[in-house]
């Protein structure tokens, strides 16, 4: 007798195995016509795969969000389907659901344009409209790999071989179309819908290797409803025009070139803005935190110890001595400041010691991953770590909390998630010290009052970490600040301090960031704002222009004024006409504009316009200085 208990805990019994989608006959045909997937213990399987013993089985929906996933995910199979169908020279590799969205990886000679990407999407119509029934196969891995090299399918070849453990593997099939699939999947092509859309192409090297073949990748979406679909679309249309690269180079603030790939050009605008963040950061961690450098090039021997060698070798700029010792580059600050901390005997009654630094790293990000100065390989982290007892975790983590919560306020964030991630798969220490930490920072978390999702499996290499995601203009999230507990590092490396009983023991090391890197958190800034930055982070504040040159004396009076008054600003005295100036400076995001004529001159006065108002105001000079001389300045500083 077999025995399926539903959700509202009623139960069910059937002499012989039974799918989920029989299951959803008998409760309702309604349900049944609407299934998409179905929850067995806790899995996600398919509506057509046999249970075999006593389970716990929910039916979902397509209205389920649990669904949206399989929805994406049926969407790459379908258009792989699609691209076959009109282009059978293609091999399909690898083809994900990813947040927001799908895309797959096609080998193929001939570069796909814009123009296939509206054929595919509308065959993928038609493959929909086919009500094609989609099946689950078990395979061995022998019949696999026969299958693959018959149709000299090389990429598929070698993920089959890259599959660790199992003698058998499952296949999806869908009309004439089969791929290699984990799954699970719908019933049939149908139950993806029509609220999909083909946005993008990009190239992408196979495994992520630059030394392999480079693929064809289509990005496409996919969504429950038309409706949510049409706002998507509308985020990603208004995400172009804010595009930080684009108005990057408009307002002249930095470049990026083929002579440093990953790295940031900052021009004097650009500059200004990490100068006024990084003082800003400075002047609030000062009370709390001693602000430390450590070396940029570090013998590959304390890597080694400290356990980065074998997981981030691949991502460390190398170097040799004339000693021919291994040096890396940093690619974090961590190692280093334990160096800092084990200077000195360390009592119980010097913890915690709270140790934070702007510092420079570097990683060796695949080409194909850069984006901006979103993801660069050269960059500067907010970093700081807290050496601390065990008894201190709580309280540390709460006024970190409470810290990031008020400078996420001043830069304009107010919405907050935050994610609780556990232990990897790979990990440094053993499972009772894992335990330990995933305790501390539960219970810390929820001392703080903060509300947290569980992000399962996402922890750091060394320990449970929260992950802080901020909500920008337009919805979209940005995980930007982290929260992680140590116990590994400080004993991986010898750190140690003397308890109130003479014993030594290892401090536990919080290890944090607030905006993660100054680089990509300016080009978070830069969309959130579409260049238009607060007032006082934009690099100009004000310019002043001429109507004609006999007020030039009195514009040189006004500029001494401002740069008293430490209000940044630029004058324009050139001969070109008032609405020309205004409209350039405007086109530059500059937040106030100043217009002085004769009459000004005579008044003392200035005539104001402030950036997305066609509205002007007269004010005398001191009034006007008075007016926005605090809106100037940094939060932390009115």
């Amino acid at each position: 007798m077999l025995t399926i208990t539903l959700p509202n805990e009623d139960k069910k019994n059937y002499k012989n195995p039974v799918t989920s989608l029989q299951i959803a006959e008998e409760i309702s045909p309604r349900l049944a016509a609407d299934a998409f997937i179905a929850e067995v213990n806790g899995e996600l399987w398919d509506l057509n795969r046999l249970i075999e013993k006593d389970s716990s089985v929910a039916i979902l929906t397509s209205k389920n969000i649990e669904c949206l996933d399989l929805i994406r995910h049926d969407a790459a199979h379908i258009m792989a389907e699609a691209v076959l169908e009109l282009f059978p020279e293609t091999q399909v590799t690898i083809g994900p659901s990813i947040e927001n969205g799908f895309y797959y990886d096609f080998y193929r000679e001939k570069k796909f344009n814009l123009t296939d990407l509206e054929i595919i999407e509308q065959r993928m119509h038609e493959i929909v409209n086919r009500d094609e029934k989609i099946t689950r196969e078990v395979w061995t891995r022998g019949e696999a790999l026969s299958f693959f090299e018959k149709n000299n399918e090389k990429f598929k070849v070698e993920l089959v071989n890259a599959i660790p453990g199992h003698e058998t593997v499952t296949f999806y099939r869908q009309g004439n179309f089969i791929d290699l699939c984990r799954g699970p999947h719908s019933p049939s092509t149908k139950k993806l819908g029509h609220s999909f859309k083909l946005t993008k192409l990009a190239g992408a090297y196979w495994r992520g290797d630059s030394k392999n073949p480079v693929l064809q990748r289509i990005y496409g979406t996919a969504f429950l409803n038309d409706k949510d679909l049409k706002n998507y679309l509308l985020m990603i249309e208004e995400a172009e025009k804010r595009d930080h690269r684009k108005i990057g180079k408009e307002l002249n603030l930095f470049h990026l070139q083929e002579e440093a790939v990953g790295s940031v050009f900052w021009h004097k605008k650009g500059w200004s803005i990490y100068l006024e963040i990084e003082s800003y950061m400075r002047r609030k961690l000062s009370k709390s935190y001693e602000e430390v450098k450590t070396p940029q090039v570090i013998d590959r021997t304390l890597w080694e110890k400290s356990g980065h060698w074998d997981k981030f070798q691949e991502h460390m700029f190398m170097a040799k001595g004339d000693d021919e010792k291994v040096l890396a580059l940093k690619p974090m600050n961590c190692p280093g400041h334990v160096q800092i901390y084990k200077q000195g005997l360390k009592s119980y009654k010097d913890l915690p010691i709270r140790m934070a630094e702007f510092g420079s790293c570097h990683r060796n990000e695949p080409s194909g991953a850069l984006h901006g100065i979103m993801r660069v390989r050269q960059f500067t982290q907010d970093d700081a770590h807290i050496f601390c007892m065990n008894s201190q975790i709580t309280e540390e983590c709460v006024n970190f909390c409470e810290l990031l919560q008020q400078i996420y306020k001043d830069f304009g964030f107010a919405e907050l998630k935050v994610k609780f991630s556990d232990r990897p798969e790979i990990r440094a220490g053993d499972d009772q010290t894992w335990d330990k930490a995933e305790e501390a920072l539960l219970k810390a978390i929820k001392a703080a009052g903060i509300n947290f999702t569980l992000n399962p499996g996402e922890g750091a290499f060394y320990g449970p970490k929260l992950e802080f995601v901020l909500t920008d203009a337009i919805g979209r999230d940005w995980q930007c600040g982290t929260l992680q507990v140590d116990f590994v590092l400080p004993e991986r490396l010898d750190a140690y301090y003397i308890d109130a009983d003479g014993q030594k023991k290892h401090p536990v090391m919080l290890h944090r960031a607030i905006l993660g890197s100054l680089e990509r958190w300016i080009g978070i800034l830069i969309e959130q704002y579409s260049g238009r930055m607060p007032l006082w982070l934009a690099p100009t504040q004000v310019a002043v222009c001429s109507i004609v040159d006999s007020v030039n004396d009195y514009i040189l009076e006004i500029k001494e004024y401002l740069d008293k008054n430490g209000i940044r600003n630029e004058i324009d005295i050139r001969n070109e006409k008032i609405g020309y100036k205004i409209r350039e400076h405007s086109n530059n995001a500059i937040p106030i504009i100043i217009v002085i004529g004769n009459q000004e001159k005579e008044n003392k006065t200035v005539a104001v316009r402030y950036l997305g108002s066609k509205n002007q105001e007269v004010l005398e000079l001191e009034q006007f200085v008075a007016n926005v001389s605090s809106k100037c300045l940094a939060p932390d500083m009115v």
